[in-house]
């Protein structure tokens, strides 16, 4: 086995700064497939798909387990060092890998010899890298074409290696999917897939010389992994309607996992962005098409359209689609109000002392997003939106911490442990104020739609009911009754509440907030698709 690498003390505080920073920011981090990646002394490139910036390493380096990787070397652009900035100082002490890019120079030229030199001894040596294939950070509903760089740099190792029988490589590809990228206490699911595992003498046909076709094969492979993971549509439109058919089918209260939640998803998404016909088909153009295939595409695409046009008269009205399925009457509706509305108060009540603390986080990081934003289109920013609120966040949050330090010295020990204690529960008592606010205000809104809406919308929800279990059981091989399989059959330990008594309880639980609905963000309105 190759010599462990060493890791540097700078890796280990951020490691664990950063652990700490996602688990405030991000409600719930699930991981899976963590028993996939490849222990410490395995040579390992760490592949994913990459929307959120520098965000998805942090994801990455806190999420594989120490005790199966004791560090993680990370690649970034290298526009990134060289700044006195704290982004800079972060990648740099992290032992981060320089890579240029054609685009950040005018001549257009990139010069990578070094780096890839640096990463082929890190590997050589049992060493994980990680490198996103994409190339780019970028905020898009598909997975863009994966570069060849990986498969190459596999190519060159075993080629170095031909002589040594027992040497292996591995690629772990990693999918990961967030449910709002860059909202206060959304949600991350990290998965793991079963590693691509290469030896020169089970891979001849990637020893140099290399036929490019090979290479290609490899560079599929990767894709089809993390594709396969994640949400990866053609639009926004698409991924849309497949969560809207998964809220009708496995509807708010299903206790599923976080995990869960995403295949589902994923398998209505897969069937609606195959079927052959576009996005914004029009009636006329099946005229005379009456094949079996072509009729069923002709289904699919009009359940597709009729689930947008459900969740575009939702999101006008600002309700949920639990607000349709379960009808209240008005006495009933004013009564929650009431019930909602002095939960809320209580909670907004004693969580007042901690926000105190948090109103300079608060503030920072609203106003250098802000500013940022104003840097450039939507499409180059918002995917690092989520980073500039982690990094501010955290820079923030330590001032806080130290002038609060400075101001009660005396008692400084109680205040060293009971400040950060009374940081975190505040946050955990407002988040489930502003849950209780939200409901309130759902609640109000839902008083004001007429009798002859919630009519109309009652028998469109019924008919898309039909439609959706009949695709999801008969077509799709989905349990009949999801309620009831994801308690026995789901994932115990990713984010799920098990049973009424577990639900309730755990409503209050000081680790994280029990959600039933994993599209929820720390946000006074409602998150909504449309808004997204």
């Amino acid at each position: 086995m190759p010599p462990e690498t060493p890791v540097p003390w700078s890796y280990f505080l951020i490691r664990i700064l950063f652990r700490i920073v996602l688990k405030i920011f991000y409600g719930t981090i699930v991981v899976e497939g963590a028993e996939n990646i490849p222990e410490t002394g395995r040579p390992c490139i760490v592949c994913a798909n990459h929307t959120n910036s520098l965000t998805d390493a942090l994801i990455l380096v806190t999420s594989i387990p120490s005790q199966r990787r004791n560090m993680l070397h990370l690649t970034a652009k290298s526009t990134q060092f060289g700044k006195k900035t704290l982004t800079s100082w972060l990648i740099e002490a992290a032992g981060t890998v320089p890579i240029q890019r054609r685009k950040d120079f005018d001549e257009g030229v990139a010069n990578n010899d070094a780096p890839l030199a640096k990463l082929t001894q890190t590997l050589e040596m049992g060493g994980a890298v990680c490198l996103f294939p994409e190339g780019a950070s970028r905020y898009h509903p598909t997975i863009a074409p994966l570069k060849t760089g990986v498969a190459r740099i596999v190519s060159t190792i075993l080629s170095r290696n031909r002589d040594n029988a027992d040497f292996e490589i591995s690629i772990l590809t990693c999918s990961i999917t967030y449910m709002h990228r860059q909202h206060f206490r959304s949600d991350v699911l990290v998965s793991f897939h079963p590693p691509l595992n290469f030896r020169p003498k089970d891979n001849p046909e990637l020893l140099e010389p290399v036929d490019f076709d090979n290479i290609r094969h490899v560079t599929a492979q990767m894709h089809r992994q993390i594709a396969t993971g994640t949400f990866d549509a053609p639009s926004w439109n698409l991924i849309r309607a497949a969560k809207m058919a998964t809220s009708i089918y496995a509807p708010l209260g299903t206790t599923m996992s976080l995990g869960d939640y995403v295949r589902v998803t994923r398998t209505f998404l897969d069937l609606f962005k195959t079927a052959n016909l576009p996005d914004q088909a029009q009636s006329t153009d099946l005229a005379g098409q009456e094949d079996s295939d072509q009729l069923k595409d002709k289904d699919i695409v009009k359940l597709r359209e009729d689930l947008r046009a459900y969740q575009s008269e939702l999101y006008q009205l600002r309700i949920r689609d639990d607000r349709i399925r379960r009808p209240l009457s008005r006495p009933v509706i004013v009564y929650r109000m009431m019930l909602r509305f002095y939960w809320a108060s209580f909670l907004f009540f004693i969580s007042l002392g901690g926000l105190a603390l948090w109103l300079p986080v608060a503030a920072t990081t609203f106003y250098a997003v802000h500013n940022f934003k104003k840097t450039g289109p939507v499409w180059d920013t918002w995917d690092e939106i989520a980073q500039y609120k982690l990094i501010y966040g955290l820079v923030s949050g330590l001032c806080v911490y130290a002038a609060a330090i400075a101001v009660t010295f005396p008692i400084f020990p109680v205040t060293s442990v009971g400040v950060p204690v009374l940081m975190w529960m505040s946050l955990r008592w407002f988040e489930d104020a502003v849950s209780a606010a939200r409901a309130l205000v759902a609640l109000g809104r839902l008083l004001r739609v007429t009798p002859e809406t919630l009519s109309h919308l009652r028998d469109t929800r019924a008919d898309l009911h039909r439609r959706v279990v009949h695709l999801a059981v008969d077509g799709l091989g989905l349990p009949a009754d999801p309620e009831r399989h994801f308690v026995v059959y789901g994932e115990k330990d990713k984010g799920r509440v098990v049973g009424r008594w577990a639900n309730e309880t755990n409503y209050f639980s000081v680790r994280r907030r029990r959600k039933r609905d994993w599209n929820e963000t720390l946000r006074l309105y409602e998150q909504f698709d449309e808004d997204s």
